[in-house]
Order: structure tokens, then sequence, then C-alpha cells
């Protein structure tokens, strides 16, 4: 999220969008007369992950377990924006985000945790969740499911919570391991970040977000169900360690080209992606009466200038 577009392919599993870099926001006001239509039918403009962007990759020794320390750096002199009151626009940010200028006075704000993919992290996270108002900021994760052809991360012969046998290793119950990895290694990231910033809480008190997007890796085809047991296995880890409120983040063709629709998660809230403007966003929000996951739309997100906004429904 808080990102655009870039051409990805990953054959065969890959099914990926175009979109432009986070660097290029401005060129976006041409194409803001698409219009809302484009919310949860089509590209999610602002908040795509990068597949080749600056990341800090976290496992690569010692597997998903393995969480380097995060610094809080320059936490507090980045993350203090402007003043001015609030006003009742949230946002959402993320490594794009690193070293530039941060959205000024959010109502609440929502913080991207890796570096766009699985198995990394956002290199200023601290600084975010400090802007983001410390333990009150919301987190997302990016999720994928690239396969074992093409992961190297994949879970082979784990025992737990599935198990993946080593010798057949392209299946759903390793998928299923694939994803809960993935989201401890998110919820690690987290409380590592947590920790550096001094926050007592842990990350499961606050909302979690898993944003499900083309722009990232995903089995095609005939394989569609492996990459809902992946989003399960995701949904399941943050389950089991506290996180209570926990939604997803797509579009409704994205979310249909990646898991062919399920409706195994329409009890969770949605978050809409790439509405245009607030005014576009808040008419979704009045007349969405089911978001892509067949459930309730809980918020919907839109370009404010230069950044993602967010308001909720």
């Amino acid at each position: 999220m808080s990102h655009r577009f870039s051409a990805v392919l990953v054959p065969p599993f890959s099914l990926a969008l175009p979109r432009a870099r986070a660097r290029s926001r401005l060129l976006f006001a041409g194409v803001l007369a698409l219009g809302a239509a484009l919310l949860l039918t089509g590209t999610a403009f602002a908040v795509s992950p990068e597949l080749d962007g600056p990341d800090v990759v976290i496992d690569t020794a010692g597997g998903p377990e393995t969480v380097v320390s995060i610094s809080a750096g320059d936490a507090s002199a980045q993350s203090k924006p402007a003043g001015g009151p609030k006003v009742s626009r949230g946002y959402d940010i993320s490594y794009p985000q690193c070293g530039g200028t941060f959205p000024s006075n959010p109502a609440f704000a929502i913080v991207g945790v890796n570096g766009g993919r699985v198995f990394s992290a956002n290199p200023c996270l601290p600084a975010q969740i400090t802007w983001g108002g410390g333990a009150a900021a919301e987190l997302y994760a990016n999720t994928g499911n690239p396969g074992p052809a093409l992961s190297s991360f994949w879970p082979n012969g784990q025992t737990s919570p599935r198990f993946c046998d080593a010798a057949n290793p392209d299946t759903a119950d390793c998928a299923y391991d694939y994803g809960w990895n993935a989201a401890q290694h998110s919820f690690q990231t987290a409380q590592s970040a947590y920790a550096a910033l001094g926050i007592s809480a842990s990350p499961a008190a606050t909302p979690w977000w898993l944003d499900v997007e083309t722009s990232n890796s995903w089995r095609s085809g005939d394989a569609l169900a492996f990459n809902v047991a992946a989003l399960q296995g995701e949904f399941d880890f943050l389950r089991s360690v506290g996180v209570s409120r926990l939604g997803f983040y797509s579009t409704t063709s994205q979310w249909t080209s990646i898991t062919g629709g399920t409706k195994v998660f329409s009890p969770a809230p949605s978050w809409g992606a790439g509405s245009p403007s607030e005014r576009a966003a808040r008419n979704l929000c009045a007349t969405t009466l089911t978001s892509f996951t067949g459930g309730r739309l809980a918020m919907v997100q839109y370009i404010y200038q230069g950044f993602d906004a967010d308001v909720r429904c």
C-alpha cells in the first residue's frame, strides 16, 4: 500500500497489473477521471506492494523465525507532522514514504510493516508507527503465494501447523504453512518495532489488514485454491496471537484473480482500494452492500494531495 503499480510478471504463477512507482505519484492526476469504478473492480492505484522495492529481508539465514532488530532511529524527527487541527481523514503509509514527509495530523493511521513483499521489513517502521500514534496505529501486512518453484522460504518438511511433505510440497497444506510463516514474520517485525520504541503493548491489540494484490507473486489457473490456503494461514496465525480485529485490503478484480472470488473470509471486514476522491470514497461506503470478500465494506482508500487517504464507512 501507499505505493503504485509497476509491471511485474513472474510466470507461470504471478497475476500482475501495471502500476507506476511510488515516487511518480503526481502522474496520477491525469487518470483520476477513471472514476470510482476502479474501486472494488480494478487496479488499486495507490496501494500495491513493490516486488522490487527497498526492503530489509529478515529471514535469509535462519529461516522465517529469524528477525533482525529494528532501531527506532530518527523516529521522533521524521514522524512529527505539521501543526493544525485534525480532520476526519485517515492515511496509510509504508516503506515508499521512508525519508520523505508524512501526512499531517491523521485522524487515524495505518502503517505497512513489510518492505512491499512477504518476508521483508519496512526499514522505517518505528518512525511511521510513531507518526501514527504509537500503539494506536493500525498495521497491514503484504501477502503472497509464489509456490515451491519460486519461493526461497517454502516450508518443505514443516510439520506444524500443517504437514508439508518435502517429497510433495505443492499442496494446499504447504501453502497454508507458507502463509502462517509469512504472518508470523510480519508480526515479529511489528514486535521488534514496538520494542525499539519502548511500547509495552502487543501489536495484537491494534487492527491488522492483509494486503491482497496481484503485484505480489501468486499461483494462477487451477491453483487458486492454494492462494486461499495461504491467506487462511496468514489469517489463522494472526488470530492465534490474539489479533481480534483483522480484515482484508484489495479490489474485486484483484481478489477474484487471486482467490477466484472466495467468500470464505466474508465475516472479516474489507478495505477497498483506489477511489479517486473523498467524495467517491464516501459514495462507495454509502452504496456498497457487500465488498469483494462478500462481507462488510469497512473503509475506502482515496488519493489526497499525493498521499493515500482513507475514510471509514
